[in-house]
């Protein structure tokens, strides 16, 4: 979690977003890269750094655009200054790509090789701003690296609960590799592993955590079980019961297998659970 891209489009939501990726970066010695894109009405598409000129593609040739690119350069680089306050010595560059929205984010985590995007979101309903619930979840489906969903001010991004949903399954040990990187970067924070019951208690639910747990020796767990219709009704409803500081939720690249590792629960859970959300790809 060393390249971080966070993605705005100035909103508070994106706000909260970037004030967590900044000290992401700080916590791992990482760089940061500012991402804005500008709706691309004709499809002329392109990216620009806001020190100069394009950085690839088409110029753009239109007053409307050059007023819009010299507002977001404003924007940007006052971003880039905050930055440097919380966080002096984290390296900061920015890009503005000009596209559709969904697009333009890929197209930047592809050219930036970024290991984790981080965007700002706000509840289905929200017309607002471009970093509604639909454009969180076509990156949920479609990045290449992980996405960590911020919806609300997280001034002190200390990752002390980190809570992990699945069923336990065959397939969860597959998806490890993802979780392992998030607790190398807090080996210090608790663990908790979460299974979602649809009813009464279920011991071989909870024997199948304790014997994942102690099968790839993790440290600093707790296995816990709620009971809930909903699988994303029990994991919200949980999180805030212990106060989580990130939710990690993988989703499998193929669907039709475990149904507590599908991208629609992740989609959910990141637009609707109060903590920052993690999701990631994996595949067996």
């Amino acid at each position: 979690m060393k390249n971080i891209l966070v993605a705005t489009d100035f909103s508070p939501e994106a706000h909260h977003a970037f004030e967590v990726a900044v000290q992401l970066a700080q916590h791992t010695g990482g760089q940061l890269t500012l991402l804005h894109v500008l709706e691309d009405a004709d499809g002329a598409g392109g990216a620009f750094s806001t020190v100069g000129g394009p950085v690839s593609g088409h110029s753009i040739d239109q007053i409307f655009t050059l007023k819009l690119l010299e507002t977001t350069k404003r924007r940007m680089h006052a971003l880039q200054a905050e930055a440097t306050q919380l966080a002096p010595g984290v390296p900061v560059q920015d890009v503005v790509e000009v596209a559709r929205v969904g697009e333009g984010i890929l197209a930047a985590i592809e050219r930036c090789e970024a290991d984790l995007v981080v965007v700002g979101a706000r509840g289905h309903g929200a017309t607002e701003h471009f970093f509604v619930s639909s454009t969180t979840e076509r990156l949920i489906r479609l990045a290449p690296c992980p996405v960590l969903t911020v919806k609300h001010p997280e001034l002190a991004f200390k990752v002390q609960q980190i809570v992990f949903p699945s069923d336990f399954a065959e397939d969860a040990t597959e998806a490890l590799a993802g979780l392992r990187r998030v607790l190398a970067t807090f080996p210090d924070a608790t663990l908790h592993l979460l299974h979602i019951a649809g009813g009464a208690s279920d011991h071989v639910a909870q024997q199948q955590m304790q014997d994942f747990a102690q099968q790839h020796q993790l440290a600093h767990v707790v296995v816990a079980e709620v009971a809930a219709n909903h699988t994303s009704a029990g994991i919200e409803e949980y999180t805030r019961r212990v106060a989580a500081d990130v939710v990690i939720i993988p989703t499998h690249v193929r669907s039709g297998l475990s149904h507590f590792l599908s991208t629609s629960i992740a989609e959910t859970v990141a637009t609707h659970a109060f903590p920052p959300v993690l999701t990631y790809h994996f595949a067996s």
